[in-house]
């Protein structure tokens, strides 16, 4: 796209009450955080993976998520879905996804739910060895429940492309001015025919399983030959894609942690978590600490590894990775961990994790 073409996007988006500054609604879509990790063999359906980006799945294959280097110019890093087994069948409501949520809060300047509803634009880059047609489905599941599948064609294998889809503003379907999910996105990468068999639509309309991945062709699953990426990931108000708007890794990091902090332990960086708790019993401790920054909601925990407490004469090393512990806050971590044995009731010790590779995630994901 020429320059000229490209301000006259933006131009037409900031007329259309968008552009600007912060146009981009998708966190993380240069896919430059991975806080979790970068390999993710076969998780299960609604788990994480690089940050902000979920999968979904409902099939008899398997496929490995990671962050690759392979990516267009201007970028470093894309989300690379590789078939590790193969389902070459897929019935009724099987399905490959790779999703992303949006806080509702965050989508009011769409103005759904009024006569001044926006036109939304989704852009993307993604390359694959497997040529031909996808769906991507938005669901608005506040008070109407409705949704809207487009398609978008992969022309040339393994090159490449930027793909953009435009949505219809939604005059009747409000999205509640609130932190849980405004939008949920699905990138279909295979669907069985329960979802295929309606038709593709810009407007939002009732939610139809015959439609929402209406225009799927392209069964990914078909061959562990096959691979996909995507990265450049960007939803803008108005009608017109307009070039991906880098940010900082500082920044996107930041939005990141409303949703996730991982606590890692490294020792070429240091980290983990460290912090001053109190035996509570003989066998377990309490502590807490501040969180780097307001998260969306009161936080779940999970631990991989082990805790060392010390008193500056013995340390003790807990031989459990169960924390509980529900006192949390947007704000201040507080957790238990048990396991130990030895310790002196009420009396305080410093604790961190024990482990290179110890993590400790904090998640308030939608």
């Amino acid at each position: 796209m020429s320059k000229a073409a490209e301000l006259a996007n933006l131009i037409g988006n900031i007329n259309a009450g968008g552009g600007g500054v912060n146009r981009n609604l998708i966190i993380n879509g240069a896919m430059n955080v991975a806080q979790r990790g970068t390999s993710f063999a076969d998780v299960s359906s609604g788990t994480y993976t690089l940050d902000r980006f979920i999968r979904f799945k409902n099939h008899d294959g398997a496929v490995t998520i990671t962050q690759d280097s392979s990516s267009p110019d201007g970028f470093s890093n894309s989300l690379k879905v590789d078939v590790t087994t193969a389902d070459t069948n897929l019935t009724g409501t099987q399905n490959e996804v790779f999703g992303h949520k949006i806080e509702a809060q965050n989508l009011q300047s769409l103005s759904f739910g009024t006569s001044s509803a926006k036109n939304f634009t989704v852009s993307f880059y993604v390359k694959s060895n497997k040529t031909g047609t996808y769906a991507l489905n938005v669901v608005q599941s506040d008070n109407s429940s409705k949704s809207a599948t487009l398609n978008y064609t992969i022309d040339s294998a393994n090159t490449w492309e930027r793909k953009s889809v435009t949505f219809t503003g939604d005059a009747s379907g409000v999205i509640n001015d609130d932190n849980g999910i405004g939008f949920e996105m699905s990138w279909f990468l295979a669907a069985g025919p329960t979802y295929t068999s309606g038709s593709a639509s810009a407007s939002f309309a009732t939610f139809s399983n015959a439609n929402y991945a209406a225009g799927q062709t392209v069964n990914l699953l078909d061959s562990t030959d096959n691979e996909w990426f995507i990265t450049g990931v960007q939803l803008e108000v108005g009608q017109n894609p307009t070039e991906f708007e880098h940010e900082p890794f500082e920044r996107t990091l930041e939005k990141c942690h409303r949703y996730c902090y991982v606590f890692t332990q490294n020792s070429a960086e240091g980290g983990g978590l460290v912090t001053f708790a109190n035996a509570y019993a003989t066998t377990a401790i309490q502590g807490g600490r501040s969180l780097p920054t307001t998260m969306r909601a009161k936080p779940s925990t999970n631990f991989t590894g082990n805790i060392r407490v010390g008193n500056g004469v013995a340390n003790f090393n807990s031989s459990s990775t169960s924390v509980g512990g529900n006192e949390s806050s947007v704000n201040q971590l507080h957790f238990y961990i048990g396991g130990f044995s030895g310790l002196t009731q009420h009396q305080g010790y410093f604790a961190h994790m024990q482990t290179n590779g110890n993590t400790f995630v904090v998640s308030s994901e939608l």
